[in-house]
């Protein structure tokens, strides 16, 4: 009985021309949607490090204010950088610049400090100590 199923079965030698078109361009369309998204993800990635760079900053320049509120704020980006104890260390890849500081008589009472990342160089975000946030655009 079973030879006879064996006999009678026809065999198939793969896949027709029109079955691998149609699976290429399946393929195609769903890379079409994928890539776009994917890009747009990693320029959000790189816009949060910047952001968050700037924010842990900010943190250390209140600290540093804390312990020089005879002079205020710094406009030197190193006074709360590496191994000063202010905490702050930056990200790989992130260009930020000194901080501007805004000046009554001899204190500095505010600050903005501008920064991007080396992949997204045209997207510059800042942080204004009178604002208290990340923004886009230079100060």
């Amino acid at each position: 009985m079973s030879m006879r199923i064996n006999k009678n079965m026809k065999a198939e030698g793969g896949f027709t021309l029109i079955e691998l078109l149609v699976v290429i361009i399946i393929i195609g369309i769903l890379a079409a949607i994928a890539i776009p998204m994917y890009l747009s993800q990693r320029q959000k990635g790189w816009q949060a490090n910047v952001k968050s760079d700037l924010r842990n900053a900010a943190v250390a320049m209140e600290s540093y204010y804390t312990d020089n509120a005879s002079t205020g704020y710094t406009n030197d980006i190193t006074d709360i950088e590496g191994a000063n104890t202010y905490g702050y260390n930056r990200s790989a890849d992130i260009t930020m610049s000194d901080p501007v500081a805004g000046r009554t008589a001899d204190l500095m009472t505010s600050y903005c400090i501008e920064a991007f990342h080396a992949n997204n160089a045209g997207d510059i975000w800042s942080y204004d100590s009178t604002v208290g946030e990340p923004v886009a655009g230079a100060c």
